[in-house]
């Protein structure tokens, strides 16, 4: 099956537009990459969509299959080497009936390997089309990472007290087999198999621990002898050309890797502590930091406001939150949308967090006098019409900001505000003249990040009493044809915990979210000395849904939990 044929058959049934198809087509051919490879770096079409379409067309059975169900004694008669090249995944055994999972079942060469394994062990095939999250989830089994770091440190005779050997850094030649590369070429594998948004190597006092952190919390993952510290973390800093030798102060740096065959960046910063330096290492992956809005939590009437508004030919659409709410998130996946070939895209980021083909990314340095507000005067002089800015951080940058929007650009950005109605008041605080901003707003965001119920041991039950009074409250702010018809006693839901979960109950993160947009019975409000309680009022008039009633929607719908939605939501 050709990547046209996919691609035509996604057409037809509306998943993707003709441009977009021939986009991919293009992008797939400069790369040397398949358009199904492309399709899933980009997050374009739900890889479960992708599986049933081929499986219409193959005449090939679909069916979801989950990690925890494939048995180790059954993972191993496909060997890792073998599953990765060839997109194939072991899944039962009974009796002589070998079932086995492929990506691409038409791939005769994948074909092939299947057959010669059957052969040797003298077992009879079963098929089905595997989705490609589901394949890379059997994938991780196959990654026991802490023995892996076990027997590298054991391979070096490394205790606690011990004396460790010298260990040629640069990767280049032999070295690629020491050990120190292979502790840290087997963390980063990890991270990324766990989709992982950070790495924390830290020295303790006795110990160096390595944490991530996955779904917004962090889990050690594993320790390390004291005696290594120095050497992984010098390996770290020698990949991301960072000095070895300075360790008083902070440093930052990059580096990008091939790894599970697709180029991922990795953002390193060194931290100077009393028992050694304190790496951080943020995880730039684009197949879990890349996303569609509807998988960020954008749903509904929201989805509906946000996709009118960037529809407009120009005007600002600003993101507010704290720092850490996902702002940066919600503006790839708005760049993604907006990333066509007839429009330059020129963007100014600090830093540049992932790399988004057609986009003009370019990252500010203070230090050499190349800010916000320079750059932005530099961009007006690019032709473009999609700015997206980073962050407002001052007074000039939002000014220029404001007259780009005003004179037929669309320009994107994150303020840190606590809600949509203090945008307005944060921009006059930053000098902006008040007349301007009916002209020049569009959309205002707000939005806060939640855990997500584990789907796998989700459970119902009805709500508290207390609870009740507060859900039913919240419910009576929204429109009637908004309510999705809840009716009381409410039920919400928990993660039991599970192996999926690893027994915490929720999997994942969501955004909450909160959108007002610009209207006309607005510009009396902005103009006669607005505040965030008459901005908000206005707001409601208009159907506006609050971050709190987005996220009570989500927990009855049993998306996330009520708990955390009211926390964050105070």
């Amino acid at each position: 099956m050709s990547g046209e044929q996919l691609l035509q058959a996604l057409v037809a049934q509306g998943l993707v537009s003709q441009e977009d198809s021939q986009k991919v087509l293009r992008e797939a051919n400069l790369a040397g990459k398949t358009a199904e490879d492309v399709l899933y770096a980009k997050r374009t079409v739900d890889d479960e969509k992708i599986a049933q379409i081929k499986s219409q067309i193959l005449k090939i059975p679909f069916q979801r299959f989950s990690a925890t169900s494939v048995e180790d004694a059954v993972l191993h008669i496909i060997p890792e080497e073998t599953a990765r090249n060839y997109g194939v995944a072991p899944l039962s055994k009974q009796g002589d009936m070998f079932v086995v999972g492929m990506v691409n079942p038409d791939d005769p060469k994948a074909q092939e390997a299947l057959k010669f394994i059957a052969r040797q062990n003298r077992l009879n095939l079963g098929v089905y089309i595997l989705t490609y999250g589901d394949w890379q989830q059997i994938l991780r089994k196959y990654s026991p990472y802490k023995n892996q770091v076990e027997a590298a440190v054991k391979s070096m005779g490394a205790g606690a007290d011990g004396k460790q050997k010298l260990v040629e850094l640069d990767a280049g030649g032999s070295s690629d087999d020491a050990p120190i590369i292979r502790i840290v070429a087997d963390t980063l594998k990890e991270a990324v198999q766990s989709e992982s948004s950070d790495i924390h190597i830290e020295p303790m006092e006795n110990y160096m621990r390595i944490r991530f952190r996955t779904g917004g919390e962090l889990h050690e993952i594993t320790n390390l002898p004291i005696s290594l510290a120095q050497s992984v973390i010098s390996r770290v800093k020698v990949m991301s050309n960072l000095k070895i030798d300075e360790t008083r102060m902070p440093q930052d740096g990059r580096f990008r890797s091939k790894i599970f065959e697709r180029e991922i960046d990795f953002r390193v910063a060194t931290f100077p502590t009393p028992l050694g330096e304190k790496v951080a290492i943020r995880v730039l992956d684009p197949k879990t930091g890349l996303k569609s809005l509807d998988k960020l939590g954008l749903m509904g009437k929201n989805l509906k406001t946000v996709m009118e508004g960037i529809e407009k030919p120009f005007g600002m659409v600003l993101i507010s939150g704290p720092t850490g709410s996902g702002k940066s998130t919600t503006l790839y996946a708005l760049l993604q949308l907006l990333n066509k070939e007839g429009v330059n895209i020129v963007s100014l980021e600090d830093p540049v967090e992932y790399f988004v083909a057609g986009v003009n990314q370019s990252q500010v340095r203070p230090e050499i006098g190349y800010t916000f507000a320079s750059g932005l005067r530099q961009i007006l002089r690019q032709d473009p019409d999609i700015i997206m800015v980073g962050e407002m951080r001052d007074d000039e940058t939002a000014g220029l900001a404001v007259h780009a929007a005003l004179t037929g650009h669309v320009v994107l950005s994150t303020l840190h505000t606590n809600n949509s109605a203090g945008v307005i008041p944060r921009l006059m605080d930053m000098k902006v003249e008040p007349f301007l901003l009916p002209s020049a707003l569009n959309l205002m965001l707000s939005q806060r990040i939640v855990s997500k119920v584990c789907d796998n041991c989700r459970q119902e039950e009805v709500a508290p009493d207390a609870l009740q009074k507060i859900i039913g409250e919240v419910l009576a702010g929204i429109p009637e044809e908004d309510r999705e018809g809840f009716v009381a006693p409410y039920k919400i839901y928990h993660g039991a915990g599970c192996e999926v979960c690893k027994g915490r109950g929720t999997i994942g993160r969501m955004a909450i979210f909160e959108v007002l947009k610009m209207v006309p019975e607005m510009e009396e409000v902005v103009l006669n000395s607005p505040t965030i309680q008459k901005i908000l009022a206005q707001g409601k008039k208009q159907g506006m849904i609050t971050m709190r009633e987005d996220g009570v929607i989500k927990a009855l719908k049993g998306l996330v939990t009520i708990e955390e939605v009211l926390r964050e939501t105070e």
